[in-house]
């Protein structure tokens, strides 16, 4: 059975204070490149199942693991790739790499994006860094042929990533590189969300005596200055 962690994780923090929400929006700002959205394309992405994906799943003819049916149920359904991750707790690269196998199968309709397809293929490890963006179109197939020599002659002698590279080349920018690295490291990790795990207010009984009691020392402040302001005529 699906469980909308994430939804209801979010409709608590969207009942916060505007400032308590600011305060979150910020502090993600730093964590999050806001020129980025590969992740949130995937992660919010809707696999659907064809009719042969569907038929597996209801017969089970070709005795896959419990993940794949598992996904399979969850595409059925409706739900997103961060649905799915969240339900089977699994990480984002391991279901990148069921969602690639059943595309390929043909289990899974392809998505009208191809983004979701490169972003999956470079998270499951079917494309590396070069071939990502390729892929993705910013480099051309030539470009990384030319690009892979350059490594094996010059940078790969100075312990080198190729990524960095593929910079010196001035293919891509540093930018480019650290976002979509971090996307892979980030979709190893693997995340069990409780929306139980929010902060509550505490309900503790002192809290109404509390406010009472300021409340008290408000109005008596507010009569002092009062007092003062007037000189004392009003006593």
């Amino acid at each position: 059975m699906q469980r909308n962690f994430l939804d209801k994780f979010l409709d608590k923090i969207s009942d916060f204070p505007a400032w308590i929400k600011e305060i979150i929006y910020v502090r993600l700002k730093r964590d999050v490149n806001p020129e980025s959205e590969l992740s949130y394309t995937f992660a919010t992405f809707k696999p659907s199942l064809s009719d042969k994906g569907k038929c597996e799943l209801n017969n089970r003819t070709s005795g896959f693991d419990s993940n794949i049916y598992n996904i399979f149920e969850y595409c059925d359904n409706g739900a997103s790739i961060s649905d799915i991750t969240l339900n089977t707790y699994l990480s984002m690269e391991e279901v990148a790499n069921y969602f690639l196998f059943a595309v390929d199968e043909g289990y899974i309709q392809i998505p009208d994006n191809s983004q979701i397809l490169n972003v999956a293929g470079f998270l499951a490890g079917k494309f590396r860094t070069g071939e990502y963006f390729v892929q993705d179109g910013i480099i051309s197939e030539e470009q990384l042929d030319d690009a892979v020599l350059n490594y094996e002659h010059r940078a790969k002698k100075h312990d080198k990533k190729f990524g960095q590279s593929l910079i010196e080349l001035g293919l891509i920018s540093q930018k480019q590189l650290d976002i979509i690295l971090s996307i892979k490291q980030e979709a190893q990790k693997r995340f069990i969300l409780d929306h139980n795990e929010v902060p509550k207010i505490s309900e503790d009984k002192n809290y109404e005596k509390q406010i009472e009691d300021l409340k008290r020392e408000n109005n008596q402040l507010r009569m002092k200055i009062r007092e003062l302001l007037s000189g004392g005529k009003n006593e």
